[in-house]
């Protein structure tokens, strides 16, 4: 089968296609999975690069959420069929014709959503659910400040967050990425560029602050964000594409009431499975009643995989990137 490989860390462009790697047989509980997309995610860089959390041992393939068909069941296997269309979460492996994933972390997909759409969708729309209902405890009616609101999780909170009632507030970088979160469904938008996020949240909450806070950026949004939260408000802290890790201060937080709390959505996999089962549920009910409407903005070939997430990386792409590996 082909699969993309990464035989040392260090630049993507290194990554290379391999046209002969054997094809796995899922084991106890495992499902292989005859992967028609896979999505891409900033975590596929740094693990490529060799700083991820949970970077497998050389040679990995990378890719952390997969579309297809079910092409065998491990011993223990229930609930799932041979040629049924489902979604999977990865630890690694996804970009490749035959994916192994564990039976839980298998979830079959609506008819109405193509596999490219169910290959964005899991990690940008879990992360996005699991910190604003799971963390932050979003409420009807508060005001939901989204960062990077053009990107995969970012849009997804934008959407997460008006299918829950909130008013949403969404910053991005440049006109033709503030157009979009407001496609999506914000209420209103900030051009980082061109305006100061402060000041323009002040304005907006009639001096309030936002409520709550999705911030997959950090570095100088985060600070911004510090300096217009409201009073007992939550920053929810979901990853640094700035580059640059924040250092909230203590003495901000205790004269607010603020909140600022991680989210890593994967640790749930293991932790609480059940709880992200029902999640899924909720989400695709969503999606099949038009509230969510997941954006993949460019599909690449498998051979691309390496210039798909450098794109990813120099934040070019809105919404989600996937590869098209098999057929659909």
């Amino acid at each position: 089968m082909r699969r993309i490989a990464c035989h040392e860390h260090g630049q993507l462009d290194r990554l290379t296609l391999e046209t002969d790697a054997p094809v796995p047989e899922p084991g106890a509980n495992e499902v292989a999975i005859d992967v028609a997309a896979a999505g891409l995610n900033y975590a596929d860089t740094l693990m490529v690069a060799g700083s991820y959390q949970a970077t497998p041992e050389l040679p990995f393939a990378p890719g952390l959420e997969v579309a297809g068909t079910v092409r065998a069941l491990g011993q223990g296997v229930t609930g799932l069929a041979v040629g049924q269309r489902v979604l999977a979460i990865l630890d690694s492996g996804g970009f490749t014709e035959v994916a192994i994933a564990q039976a839980t972390d298998v979830f079959p997909i609506p008819d109405t959503m193509d596999m490219a759409t169910a290959a964005g969708f899991p990690i940008a729309y879990g992360t996005a659910h699991g910190a604003l209902v799971w963390r932050a405890q979003l409420k009807r009616g508060e005001t939901l400040l989204v960062h990077g609101a053009a990107g995969g999780a970012g849009l997804a909170a934008v959407e997460v967050g008006k299918a829950l009632g909130a008013q949403v507030i969404a910053t991005a970088g440049g006109p033709e990425k503030t157009a979009i979160a407001a496609e999506h469904g914000a209420d209103a938008t900030i051009d980082y560029r061109s305006q100061d996020i402060r000041a323009t949240v002040k304005e907006l909450t009639d001096g309030q602050g936002a409520d709550v806070v999705f911030d997959p950026v950090g570095g100088e949004v985060f600070e911004a964000s510090m300096r217009c939260i409201a009073w007992c408000g939550r920053i929810v802290v979901i990853g640094f594409a700035s580059g640059t890790v924040p250092q909230p201060k203590a003495n901000h937080l205790l004269v607010k009431n603020v909140s600022v709390m991680g989210f890593y959505w994967g640790s749930y996999r293991t932790r609480a499975p059940e709880l992200m089962r029902r999640q899924f549920e909720d989400l695709f009910a969503w999606a099949g009643s038009g509230s969510l409407h997941p954006l993949i903005s460019r599909s690449y070939p498998l051979a691309e995989a390496g210039q798909a997430l450098s794109d990813l990386k120099a934040r070019k792409a809105t919404g989600k990137l996937v590869l098209q590996v098999g057929e659909s």
